[in-house]
């Protein structure tokens, strides 16, 4: 019994309406210079029709209604067995019951459809009493009740739509069997059409959501990538710096033998390495201290630079050679800085590992890709043992990235080797 009658509560008194929608193409701001005329800053154009349309019911229905009264006094005078006219309060009940519904539809729209069936029975009895019609409703009433009908489709839930459907059809059955077949299709039209409008702007509403979320996914992994990218660049600059400054505080002391002019040497050497490693710090996290937005736009290291690389190492005491018998031209950025962190993340972990060791650099290209090889033999003293690091993780991703591949591993004698493949891209020849 409960669920028969609900949809009958939520219509008439329990249910409500979703909030009206946002401001959009239908409004505009008002002039500020109306501000103490008009207080409202923004009008929504639907609201000033429905406003200008409740006016016209208004003074439409009342000039129908006024009407049937003068003829039904003149017919009482003539007859009078025939209903006289009727009091004029209930002429302005029936001209508020066509126009103010629809001046209440667009923000309060049950709210409208209950005015409007409470104010119902008046016109349907003015308009039996004193206008003669059938079926006996007043002719400006029907597009007003249709209006609020459609609103109530549109902003209401499914169960208050078909307690207002039964209400609807139940009414026009007991005022007028003969036209309840017609007045039932009129309702279902106006309610169905609102009902679908309404599932269509939800269905445009999800839509909006997900790509919403979908543009925050691709903004958040737009965010992971940068960090994850950054972290590599860290690890690179601060892994072959700072190896290359630990060996050297080690090393210069035990060359120096006591020599004030070779342990200045030795400290001028180290202090130029630590501001190059600053330098690229820097050059790294310039665009995270960047509060508008701009990139670095300082040139990041590259193939040309492979040299700075081979004389640190050499003076950390490596033995290193460099095998590059053709000048590789200019490449994409992204490749030549690949290439220069994958040597020097190479040279940086034979620094720690193999101390000493000899070392070669072998960078070619074969056809559109880049080739890199770095092998070294075992070092002349014992290095630390290998960790935890994302060092050759880091490698391999910026050769994948780049569509290329890259191998590790050791080789016979004790040695270990790494080799890098990336693919180039556009390539500009000099």
């Amino acid at each position: 019994m409960q669920v028969t009658l609900r949809p009958f509560a939520m219509a008439l008194v329990q249910g409500d309406a979703d909030p009206p929608p946002a401001s959009g193409r239908l409004s505009f701001r008002t002039p500020r210079w109306l501000a103490l005329l008009f207080p409202f800053r923004i009008v929504s154009l639907v609201q000033v029709a429905d406003l200008v349309l409740a006016l016209v019911l208004f003074l439409l229905t009342l000039s129908t209604v006024s009407d049937w009264n003068v003829q039904a006094a003149r017919a009482h005078e003539v007859n009078p067995a025939v209903p006289g006219p009727v009091p004029m309060w209930f002429l302005y009940l029936t001209a508020f019951g066509a126009s103010l519904p629809v001046a209440l539809r667009d923000r309060r729209p049950l709210v409208a459809w209950r005015v409007a069936a409470l104010l119902m029975p008046v016109s349907i009895w003015v308009a039996g009493t004193i206008g003669h019609t059938d079926p006996p409703y007043v002719s400006t009433v029907i597009p007003a009740y249709l209006l609020v009908l459609y609103s109530v489709g549109v902003r209401c839930d499914r169960q208050i739509t078909v307690g207002v459907w039964l209400v609807s059809v139940l009414a026009a059955w007991i005022v007028h069997p003969n036209s309840m077949m017609l007045v039932t299709v009129i309702v279902t039209v106006a309610l169905l059409f609102g009902y679908n409008v309404r599932v269509r702007r939800r269905a445009t509403d999800k839509l909006v959501v997900e790509e919403r979320r979908s543009q925050e996914a691709k903004s958040a992994q737009a965010v992971l990538a940068e960090r994850a990218r950054i972290a590599r660049e860290l690890h690179d600059v601060v892994a072959h710096h700072m190896s290359v400054i630990a060996i050297q505080a080690e090393a210069v002391p035990l060359k120096a033998k006591g020599d004030p002019v070779q342990l200045e040497a030795g400290l001028t050497e180290i202090r130029q390495l630590s501001l190059e490693a600053i330098a690229e710090l820097r050059q790294v996290l310039g665009v995270l201290r960047d509060q508008d937005g701009r990139t670095d736009t300082a040139p990041q290291p590259g193939l040309d630079r492979i040299d700075e690389l081979v004389t640190n190492a050499r003076a950390a005491g490596l033995a290193v050679l460099v095998k590059q018998p053709e000048p590789p031209g200019r490449l994409p950025p992204a490749v030549e800085l690949s290439a220069y962190r994958i040597v020097q993340e190479s040279l940086s972990n034979v620094m720690r590992h193999a101390p000493g060791a000899p070392v070669a650099v072998d960078i070619a290209l074969n056809g559109e890709e880049l080739l890199l090889h770095v092998v070294n033999g075992p070092g002349a003293e014992p290095g630390a043992a290998p960790g935890a690091g994302q060092g050759l993780v880091g490698m391999r991703e910026r050769a994948a990235l780049l569509g290329g591949t890259l191998t590790a591993g050791t080789v016979t004698g004790g040695g270990f080797e790494v080799r890098a493949r990336l693919p180039i891209a556009d390539r500009e020849s000099l």
